[in-house]
């Protein structure tokens, strides 16, 4: 099974072998290998420290109009800003001569690693690149909202000026979405901003979608396109273009959920007592940012540490090997036991990322449901 990994990216073979099993699958696997940090490329002095250079590899710039609304608490002496492509929400701090920017930017799948992206920051503020085993030690548990998340905390200068340099930056991984929450500015200022970024960031909660991108019409989804909460024909759809849309025989006990901005669909399983399961679909452009990544996001999701290097079974899926990935943990959310059942789908150019995750029991009784669904799938690139 061939795997593509970025140019950029020196496969280092590291730590113990991690064996993921997997019951009733395919008879080959694939192996995947950890990226050290080498595979993070400092950004030129001239580019400006409260944006990436380039957007991730396989991630266009987003549109954000089908992400959440935020809700949150403006601190005293923030200045709020019109959001940009990229921002979903944007905020100025100036005090006594000095200013620091703050900034929200969701961006779709891992966004790169965490490591990746730390060491981005660390970049803009003139510091080496941290190795992975050095991360952990540098990261501040906090939440955002009731959601647990890193807040790095950065000091450093600036490029060309020499001047103090600061950034806190946040990371929350929330469903398939990587959330960044950042202050960057003078350093003294940013250092004194931390406890008012801090009481922001608990005082954040999600709703609904304010707009959907208007990329489709509801009169072009294939028929077994699940419906969306809401709207009718001649509204628009958070969804892809209907033609990179798959048909999928879908089972009768799934609900449709809602859907934002990365999720070209979302399933609901009902469990007994209560007990809950969701299905969701996404795609991105090329290897989506990387296999390993991707199985690490998906770990942080149920409290795992990452892994280093894994041997994963595969199953056929439309002609091609799909890639299963299964573990257990606990669910960050919610903080109940979880289970996760995936499958990551290199196709026509496509990276397709199917994911059952939830309660333990549900996941268990669903899995051959969920695998039939996914193999189901009728892509109309490929017919």
């Amino acid at each position: 099974m061939k795997r593509f990994i970025p140019l950029n990216f020196l496969p280092a073979i590291a730590g113990t072998c991690l064996i993921l099993a997997a019951t009733g699958c395919g008879r080959d696997s694939v192996k995947v290998y950890h990226v050290d940090a080498s595979d993070t490329a400092t950004p030129p002095p001239a580019a400006p420290a409260t944006m990436p250079a380039t957007m991730p590899n396989g991630l266009p710039v987003p549109d954000n109009s089908g992400q959440p609304t935020l809700q949150y608490t403006l601190p005293a002496g923030w200045e709020k800003k019109a959001p940009t492509a990229m921002r979903l929400a944007s905020f100025g701090i100036s005090q006594d001569g000095k200013e620091a920017d703050v900034s929200v930017i969701p961006l779709a799948g891992t966004a790169g690693t965490d490591l990746a992206n730390v060491n981005r920051w660390r970049g803009q503020v003139g510091l080496a690149a941290l190795p992975e085993t050095d991360l952990a030690a540098l990261a501040e548990k906090i939440t955002v909202g009731e959601m647990p998340a890193d807040l790095y905390d950065i000091a450093g200068t600036q490029p060309g000026s020499g001047d103090p340099q600061r950034i806190l930056g946040v990371i929350l991984h929330r469903e398939d979405t990587a959330w960044f929450f950042k202050v960057t500015g003078e350093a003294g200022l940013v250092e004194a901003s931390k406890p008012a970024f801090i009481a922001f960031l608990k005082s954040v909660s999600f709703g609904a979608p304010s707009a959907a991108p208007a990329a489709m019409e509801m009169s072009q989804l294939p028929p077994s396109h699940p419906a969306i909460g809401g709207m009718g024909a001649g509204q628009p759809a958070m969804s892809a273009p209907a033609g990179d849309i798959p048909t999928w025989t879908v089972p009768a006990d799934w609900q449709s959920g809602p859907l934002t901005q990365f999720l070209v669909a979302k399933y609901i399983i009902a469990g007994a007592n209560g007990a809950q399961a969701a299905v969701n679909v996404s795609s991105l452009a090329g290897d989506g940012g990387g296999l390993l990544p991707n199985i690490n996001r998906w770990r942080g999701q149920l409290g795992l540490a990452p892994a280093t290097e894994t041997v994963l079974p595969t199953i056929d899926v439309s002609g091609v090997k799909a890639t299963l990935i299964e573990f257990s943990g606990t669910d960050g959310r919610t903080g109940k036991p979880a289970q996760l059942v995936g499958l990551i789908l290199p196709l026509n150019g496509q990276t397709w990322f199917y994911k059952l995750m939830g309660d333990a029991d549900v996941v268990t009784q669903q899995k051959e449901a969920f695998t039939k669904f996914v193999q189901s799938a009728k892509y109309p690139a490929a017919q």
